[in-house]
């Protein structure tokens, strides 16, 4: 009797070990790499996120942003008409499978509008990804003046 009840203990706690290791393997797909939120004067109302993401899944989209500090963030990209830049916003980026996403200063990005207060340098803001698929990524960023001077690739891009 003993042995039979070990028995039904342990296939219970390996299926619930296996269910867990799928649903943690699910839910990080999406791994956020680097990423800040630029520091604005008090007075700008508007800021912008810059964020690098892996996707270790299948291909997938991100579709909107969610920041409980703005009243609206939007993905936007940059786009060259009649020799100037402007902002354009879209309705999402596809990330390749074992692909990454990068949202920089000088391309795709995410607009943050109508700062519910004056954004504090180091401090740190939560804001949630959604996917086309209905799932979410929670990410924390840090609030910075400017890319860090050693990032790859900045200084290469001209507007």
């Amino acid at each position: 009797m003993e042995f039979k009840t070990l028995k039904l203990i342990f296939k219970r706690l390996f299926n619930l070990v296996l269910l867990s290791s799928f649903s943690f393997t699910a839910y990080a797909q999406v791994v956020l790499v680097d990423g800040y939120v630029r520091a604005m004067p008090p007075t700008v109302p508007n800021s912008a996120a810059y964020i690098t993401v892996e996707n270790h899944g299948d291909v997938t989209r991100l579709v909107a942003v969610e920041a409980p500090f703005a009243k609206e963030a939007q993905l936007h990209t940059l786009i060259e008409e009649d020799g100037m830049i402007k902002m354009r916003q879209v309705d999402g980026f596809d990330i390749d499978s074992h692909g990454s996403l990068v949202l920089s200063e000088s391309g795709n990005h995410i607009m943050l509008m109508g700062l519910s207060s004056p954004l504090v340098i180091d401090s740190m803001l939560n804001m949630t990804l959604i996917f086309e698929d209905g799932t979410e990524q929670e990410i924390s960023l840090p609030v910075k003046k400017q890319a860090q001077q050693s990032d790859a690739g900045h200084h290469h891009h001209h507007h």
